[in-house]
């Protein structure tokens, strides 16, 4: 089984490398997909997206890792149809609600110059409220290592330092696997990479 691994916002293929070794060690085929937010729309990251998953759909099962915005392309992709469903997705601290801090983050234009549509995207509920949602089982993994209190943007809530625990959930009753991690380096983190793992050996004995 071959696994796309899809990079978060302002990050490259290089982001998720420790990543990819760990699984070509652990046997498995890999392969990045990669974007660059600043010079493509939403919609053209999303198109090219889907056009490798239909050639993956052709070549054989495939699961996908998906880090941050990741997670909602491989949504977005998935939902244009006429794909084959991947086996099993792990999205590492994807929003799959709207995120707080994109909100307050698009008023800044150093955020708007860097992330383009797809950060204009990540502020407005609107988006979130059109995103299909997912056919495939899926793992979410939220990292808990960020700041809580009276002046933390999050209040009391769990959060990674950029999404809290409750945005990453794709419906109410999702199961959230907690890990003690900040949200940029996540997946470097031994823990994290155990529980894509873990996830990715279920999914292929089911």
């Amino acid at each position: 089984m071959k696994i796309l691994l899809i990079h978060g916002l302002s990050r490259s293929p290089l982001s998720l490398l420790s990543l990819e070794l760990k699984l070509k060690r652990s046997g498995y085929a890999t392969e990045q997909f990669g974007y660059l937010a600043i010079a493509e729309t939403f919609e053209g990251i999303v198109a090219r997206l889907h056009r490798r998953l239909q050639q993956l759909s052709r070549q054989g099962s495939y699961s996908i890792v998906a880090h941050s915005l990741g997670g909602i392309l491989t949504r977005a992709a998935l939902g244009l149809g006429q794909v084959s469903w991947p086996e099993h997705v792990v999205m590492l601290g994807t929003p799959n609600q709207p995120p707080r801090l994109a909100a307050y983050a698009w008023h800044l234009p150093p955020f708007r110059w860097i992330s383009g549509q797809c950060g204009f995207n990540l502020s407005r509920s609107a988006f979130f409220a059109s995103l299909p949602g997912l056919s495939s089982p899926y793992t979410i993994v939220a990292g808990t290592s960020g700041p809580r209190g009276v002046w933390s943007p999050f209040g009391d809530e769990l959060n990674d330092g950029i999404v809290a625990f409750s945005e990453t959930r794709l419906t109410p009753t999702d199961a959230v696997v907690q890990v003690p991690v900040w949200h940029t380096f996540m997946m470097n983190d031994v823990r994290v990479q155990k529980t894509v793992l873990q996830s990715l050996r279920l999914a292929s004995s089911v």
